[in-house]
Formats: structure tokens, sequence, C-alpha cells
């Protein structure tokens, strides 16, 4: 059920709706002002701080960031079978900020650092103790950005009314502006914060945005009264799985010649299918048999684990088809992941002063990308919809998966270049005598990274944006709130290829004399080059599975029916869509 009004005195006003914005973009921005003032910098903090060697500090960066990705899941799950977004987005908050705190107590005391590096730069590493506070901390954040990560993007999708006609198009463009206000969030962390960690100090770089965080959480709690709540339809994986073993106990079962004479039942289903009752797929059919109804079983009190309706067989399709898409991102997670571990250290060796007295911190270099990413959005929300619309005839101008595919193709072009600007860099450093100098400036501008960095924020603006819209749409509308962890889990999956990546070239590429592609201390002596051109190849092959994937994939259909009304003799009419433009079908019938 969804709770769509608020009765007074004298008017019923009708929850939702852009009023309730302000609330939800709130908590989004400070939770991303939280991780990526945490994150932008980090690699930094690990090796000056904590004095870890530079793979060690950049796979202790992806794994954290690739757990954060991942705990999605398990925020999902609980929002969507037990106590629905609202109060997952308001418990994972309050467990983010003591992860926060943590964290600013572990840069401010100087007890929970090792000691600085003595003046011949012998410098002690972090003990277990001193580690593990740090790792506690991080760890409670990610446990916390788990429960608000998947749970904002479709609470605030689910405040636009789907079937009301003055809102036509504010579902699809809501993700376009979630994504703004997330990239306006890491534009202030990247500038702001990273300044004041660098020059100032780490305790109040990283009490600013818990202090943001503490706040963020009243705002939204204050909004309480405005939002549209969905309540929970019970675990979804608990369907899924039930669809599975009935599907697998119906193995041996002849299928039916008719896909009409499957197990059909709308007053169980309802409470799952509020958008639509989902219709009968063609493809995977053994899952179909889970949906033969046989002699023994009781059809109006159904033992779901033995028969299972068409609906929830097709909730299982659905994730299924899902999963190829999926995975097809996650090495495009991989290739931007090297922004904050290998790219951070290319900057820090390059001359990055804007005035003689200005130099930019080589952790805000990412402001490029977030400024990318941010005009891309304005140029796409504002001039190429609206010019590929009279082309398309599609609301949102091209479908999530072109969108999607043209992301893939501005990544590879982004790690090709980094290579070259790579290749650049090392040669200046050999030309100045500075190939045995890994802590000395290199006499080349900082802003031969820029194309690199814009790139992927390009890329990013299609892709990532792209790839909330198709899990949104083709997801069950039960399973939204697990269908946007699933975005989420492709950043982790990358952050971990990430680091199994980084792992794997540093060992097979060491060579007897100490060389190595990826070295620990001398990024001037390693191959990075050959890294980047590694990821690009990589994602040419992937791009390659991508379009198969596009090609092959079938778009979820749904059947809605509409009342026409006692003036029209209680007639209903009839539905049936497939494609990305379902959400615009369902509005149609409102009118």
């Amino acid at each position: 059920m969804v709770e769509m009004e608020e009765k007074g005195s004298h008017a019923t006003r009708k929850k939702g709706g852009l009023l309730t914005m302000p609330f939800i973009f709130a908590n989004e921005f400070c939770e991303k002002l939280a991780v990526v003032g945490v994150e932008a910098n980090m690699i930094t903090y690990l090796t000056t701080q904590l004095h870890m060697p530079l793979t060690k500090a950049a796979n202790t960066l992806t794994t954290i960031s690739g757990t954060a990705s991942l705990t999605p899941l398990l925020g999902a799950f609980v929002a969507d079978a037990y106590v629905g977004r609202f109060w997952t987005i308001t418990i994972a908050s309050i467990i983010y900020q003591i992860g926060m705190i943590g964290l600013t107590v572990s840069a401010a005391l100087p007890q929970l650092r090792p000691p600085p590096c003595n003046h011949d730069r012998v410098c002690e590493e972090a003990d277990g103790g001193q580690l593990a506070f740090m790792y506690v901390s991080l760890l409670l954040g990610a446990l916390g950005s788990g429960g608000i990560r998947p749970c904002v993007v479709s609470f605030g999708a689910e405040q636009f009314d789907e079937n009301d006609e003055k809102q036509t198009t504010k579902t699809w463009n809501y993700f376009n502006w979630y994504y703004f206000v997330m990239g306006a969030s890491v534009l202030v962390a990247i500038t702001v914060l990273v300044y004041i960690q660098d020059n100032v100090g780490w305790g109040l770089g990283l009490g600013i945005p818990a202090i943001a965080m503490f706040l963020s959480v009243i705002v939204f709690v204050i909004g309480f009264p405005l939002y549209r709540n969905m309540e929970p339809a019970g675990s979804p994986f608990t369907r899924l799985i039930q669809v599975a073993v009935a599907a697998y106990k119906k193995r041996k079962l002849s299928m039916v010649s008719d896909p009409i004479m499957l197990y059909q039942n709308d007053e169980l289903d309802g409470p799952i299918s509020m958008g639509g009752k989902l219709l009968h797929t063609k493809h995977m059919k053994f899952l179909d048999k889970a949906a033969i109804m046989m002699e023994e079983d009781n059809l109006k009190a159904p033992n779901l684990w033995r028969t299972s309706t068409v609906h929830r067989v097709e909730e299982l399709k659905c994730v299924m088809r899902m999963g190829p898409i999926w995975g097809s991102g996650i090495l495009l997670i991989t290739a931007y992941a090297q922004q904050g571990t290998f790219s951070l250290q290319q900057a820090k060796t390059m001359d990055r002063h804007l005035t003689k007295s200005f130099e930019i911190p080589a952790g805000s270099m990412s402001v490029f990308t977030v400024v990318t990413v941010l005009a891309t959005i304005a140029l796409y929300d504002r001039l190429f919809i609206p010019v590929a619309r009279k082309f398309t005839g599609l609301d949102r101008g091209i479908t999530f998966l072109h969108r999607m595919g043209i992301g893939f193709v501005i990544s590879v072009f982004a790690t090709l270049v980094a290579g070259f600007v790579e290749m650049k860099r090392k040669k200046a450093a050999f030309a100045h005598g500075l190939i045995d100098h890994p802590h000395d400036v290199i006499p080349i501008s900082v802003f031969w990274l820029v194309p690199q960095y814009a790139l992927h924020g390009m890329a990013e603006a299609f892709m990532s944006i792209g790839q909330l819209e198709f899990f949104y749409d083709q997801a069950p509308e039960s399973m939204r709130s697990t269908a946007a962890a699933l975005f989420w889990t492709s950043t982790s999956a990358g952050n971990y290829a990430s680091t199994l990546l980084v792992s794997l070239v540093h060992k097979f590429s060491a060579g007897p004399n100490g060389s190595n592609w990826l070295p620990d201390n001398n990024l001037n002596k390693g191959k990075l080059e050959h890294f980047y051109w590694f990821i690009t190849l990589l994602q040419v092959v992937n791009l390659i599975y991508y379009i198969f994937c596009a090609k092959m994939y079938t778009f979820k259909p749904i059947q809605v029916v509409k009342k026409e009304g006692a003036e029209h003799g209680e007639k209903w009419s009839l539905l049936i869509k497939s494609g990305p433009e379902n959400l615009g079908a369902l509005r149609q019938l409102s009118k």
C-alpha cells in the first residue's frame, strides 16, 4: 500500500511531489559529502599519516569502497522486506554518523596515528590497534551508507505519482536531479574539504562532514509528514528463492501447451504488483514449471515453495535478465577507481601551481571529473533530450541502454588517453633527471591530467544515470530498493576487481631487478601506461559484450487495467506495454 493522502478538516492534500525533494536531497548531499570527503583524499591520509606503502594503501581504499558499495544489498533487503525506506534511511544515517565520529577522533588524536617520519624519511607504519580503530570506523560508515544509498534514490523516485499526468516526466527527470545533487556534493568535498585536510588538519577536514551528516538526519526526519511511503511487501529474496525451489521440484513435469494455463492469483499478487501485473514471457521456460498447477495443490492458499504465480516467476526472470547488463558495468568502475589511486599519485608528482602562492591539492584534481559530470547532465537534460525526442519520440530522448552504451565508449577513450599522458609525464621526469626522485615535483603541468578526468566524468554522466534508470524501470515494482542496490553492488564489484587487478599486475609484472609496472615507492620507474592500456583492452572486450547483451535484452511486459467508471458502463480498458516507456504508458492510463 502507498500512503497517498493526509486528511485535514477542510481539504485533502496529496503527499509526495516536488515539495519533498529538499528533505531527501539534503540527506543525499550530506551522505555523499561525508563519503567523498573521506575517499577523495584518503590515499594521502593512508600514505602520509599512517605510512602505508602505495600498493597496500590503494588496495585498502578500493576494498573499503567495495564494501561500502556491497552493503546496499543488506539495506535494500531490510527496506523492502521489513521496515520500509524511510526508517531504513533514518537508522542507517545514525549508524553512519557514529562511524564518522570515530574517523574524526582517529584523525584528531595523535595516539591513534604513528609518529611522524624522522629527518631521514624513515617512517613507522601504523600498528594493529591504530589500524583496527580506523577500519571499524570506516566499516560503520560502509554499513550506514548501505542503508542510505539504495533507499534514497528509490524513495525519491516514488514521491512522484506515476498515474498523475502532471508528473509525466518527473520520475526519469528525478534521476538527473539526483545525480546532479550528488555531483554538487562531491564538488564541495573535493575542493573545500580536501583543501582543509591538506592545509588545516585532518581532524577538522573529517569533522565538517560529520556535522553535516548530523544535520541531514534532522532535516530528513522533519520531512516525514510530507512523504509518500511504500509499505514493505515482504522479503523479495524469499520470493525469488521460492520460485527457484518450486521450479526445481517440478523440473520433471512437461511444460503446458498454453501459458494461459499457468497459475495466476491477482489477490495474492496484489501487494507486490502496484504498478501493474507482470505478464508471461517466453524466455527461461524452465522457470515456468514453478507455475504449473497440479491436482494436489491448494490454489486458494498455495504453498509458495511448491507453486508460484506467473507474476512471481516473472519477477525472478526480470532479475536474471538484468544480470548480464549489471555485470557489464563492473569494468567501467574498475577504470574509474584509478582516479582515486594512481591518477592521484600522478598528480602529486606534477606541477600543481595555479599561481605562485596557490597550489591545487592532488586530491582535488577529481574536481574536473565532477564539473564535467554536472555540465554533461545539464546539457543532456536541456539540449540533448529535446533534440533526440524529435527523432525518437521517447520522453527521455534515448533509451537507457543507448545512454549506457555511450558511456562505455567514452570510458574506453578515457583510459587510452591516460596511458599517453603517463608516457609524457615520465618523459619529463627523465628529461629533468628526476626518475630516481619520486618525491620531487616534475616540471610538467598537472593540467595534462584534465582530459582523462573529464572523459571519466562524461562517461559517468551517461553510464551511471542510464544504469540507475535501467534498474529502476526494469525491476519489479516491489523490489526497487533492491534494484537500486544492484547499482551500488556493480560499484562494489568494480572496486574489488580493481583491488584484484592491481594485486595481480603488481605480482606478475615484477622483474628480477626490482622493476614493476606498479612499484610501491617510485611511480617514475614503473610502467603505469601499460596498466592503463591493459584496462583499455579489457574495456573494449567489455563493450562488445555489452552490445551483445543489449541487443538480446527483453524488456519486461506489464499489464495494467483501468476502470472507466459508471458513466461508461463499468468498462475496463487494458494496456500491455513492453520497453523503456512502461512508466509513460502507465501514466497515460490515468488521463
